[in-house]
């Protein structure tokens, strides 16, 4: 039985090369992403997840990872298994998909200089760009959460990954609660319309602040689920 379980697994994480981005779930691929993130093993798991991570790697911006609506509900089937709760089927899925399902998510983590002055989280921008020719993809709206502290290297994406405090768009996250300690980075949640990104479509992440571009990532849509 265990075999099996590790072929099922193995074939599912090995479709995300040829399926491409799924912008709605029907119920094998919500069965789907539950038995993946409910895996008792690890590299399943790390596996299905590298594929969302974008290196990026230009100061401010460190990287960037893409959640599809099916990486989102393996996520949530993972925590909630980590967390000790046996419940979590189909209907706990539709429910955390929402009114939304097929939101898509590009998380941006930032690194900010030691001295930085910034008392909040810049308003900086997220847009997805095809790669060749089109017009870029704004987002339907941006969540900025401060970091105080540093971030271990190689962490993996938590959820929920939304954070204690964000900002809705066209702000500047504050730092009340803490201000007292350095903003050492923080994180952008930008969330996009997914029926308007192109299923196997190469698109850059781009970071902006005002008219000035930060950094750039490429994603190839294809290649995730």
């Amino acid at each position: 039985m265990a075999r099996t379980g590790l072929f099922f697994t193995t074939l599912l994480v090995a479709s995300a090369t040829v399926c491409g981005f799924e912008q709605t779930l029907d119920p094998m691929r919500l069965a789907e992403a539950i038995y993946i993130g409910q895996s008792r093993i690890d590299d399943v798991r790390s596996r299905l997840h590298a594929a969302y991570h974008v290196d990026i790697s230009m100061a401010p911006v460190d990287y960037a990872e893409i959640v599809t609506p099916f990486r989102r509900i393996a996520l949530e089937a993972e925590a909630t298994t980590r967390a000790g709760q046996r419940l979590y089927g189909q209907r706990e899925a539709i429910a955390s998909l929402g009114d939304d399902p097929g939101r898509l998510d590009v998380v941006v983590e930032l690194t900010f200089h030691p001295l930085n002055t910034y008392v909040g989280v810049p308003n900086f921008q997220v847009s997805l760009q095809p790669v060749g020719t089109g017009m870029a993809i704004p987002p339907k709206g941006i969540s900025r959460v401060p970091r105080f502290g540093p971030r271990l290297a190689g962490s993996p994406l938590a959820f929920p990954y939304t954070g204690a405090s964000t900002a809705s768009t066209g702000g500047t996250s504050t730092a009340t609660a803490r201000s007292a300690q350095p903003l050492l980075g923080g994180r952008l949640i930008a969330n996009f319309d997914g029926g308007a990104v192109m299923p196997r479509g190469t698109y850059w992440v781009l970071v902006s602040d005002a008219d000035k571009e930060l950094a750039r990532g490429r994603v190839d849509f294809a290649g995730l689920r």
